[in-house]
């Protein structure tokens, strides 16, 4: 792994981890969010019960610092892992093993945990913090790819980058984004052409399909020939 960050938008309340690395498939292990509890970017050597595990704990109010604590307290393999965690309140926390990649570490504050490993230096984390703090109008996607970008044109991954993700949720249990670039010479900038395309013609059939308010979606009512708006 490379470089993560974990995030919350404080106006809509939607979650997301954007993420990109050097290796193939960086978006398969990790991205994780819960729609209402949090998001988990979990990385350099992968334990993903941190995500699978952290968010259940998550859910039961616990902070980020608690959950880190005792989910590293039962793995033999902590001082090569990185995890990173945000909350829906904003709360944040991240470990980075004492044996992961030089360079490694961290940096957290309200809605957000930025983490990388095998990085060219600090600066790059240091970048991506302040395009995301310089964003906060923007819809969270939007930040998420901006924060890749900046890491990448930072030096990014000592071994180049390979692969790139942005995945964010909402209300609902699915994704209202999730963008993958899986194998690429230059996975930011394909990461930005998919943002384009996705917004454009992705996004807006999300927005209609089915909620929990609104069993039906809007796409099913106008294909139904079914007037008006939907349940408040």
């Amino acid at each position: 792994m490379t470089f993560s960050i974990a995030a919350r938008c404080p106006r809509t309340g939607q979650l997301g981890v954007g993420a990109l690395t050097a290796t193939p498939g960086v978006g398969k292990l990790v991205a994780h969010v819960r729609p209402g509890v949090g998001a988990v970017a979990t990385q350099a050597l992968h334990n993903p019960f941190l995500a699978y595990d952290g968010l259940p704990l998550l859910a039961e109010d616990r902070s980020p610092r608690d959950v880190v604590t005792e989910l590293l307290a039962r793995d033999p393999g902590r001082e090569v892992r990185q995890v990173g965690i945000v909350d829906d309140q904003g709360r944040s926390y991240a470990f980075t093993g004492s044996r992961t990649p030089d360079w490694s570490g961290h940096r957290t504050g309200p809605d957000y945990a930025v983490q990388g490993n095998r990085l060219v230096g600090p600066d790059t984390l240091t970048g991506i913090i302040q395009v995301f703090e310089e964003s906060r109008d923007l819809d969270l996607a939007e930040r998420l790819v901006r924060a890749i970008e900046v890491g990448e044109e930072s030096g990014g991954d000592r071994h180049g980058a390979r692969s790139a993700t942005v995945t964010v949720i909402g209300d609902e249990p699915y994704p209202l984004w999730d963008l993958r670039v899986d194998d690429a010479g230059q996975p930011a900038r394909e990461l930005r052409r998919l943002h384009g395309v996705f917004e454009e013609e992705l996004l807006p059939a999300i927005r209609q399909l089915p909620t929990r308010a609104d069993p039906m979606g809007q796409a099913a009512r106008q294909a139904l020939g079914q007037h008006g708006d939907r349940p408040s």
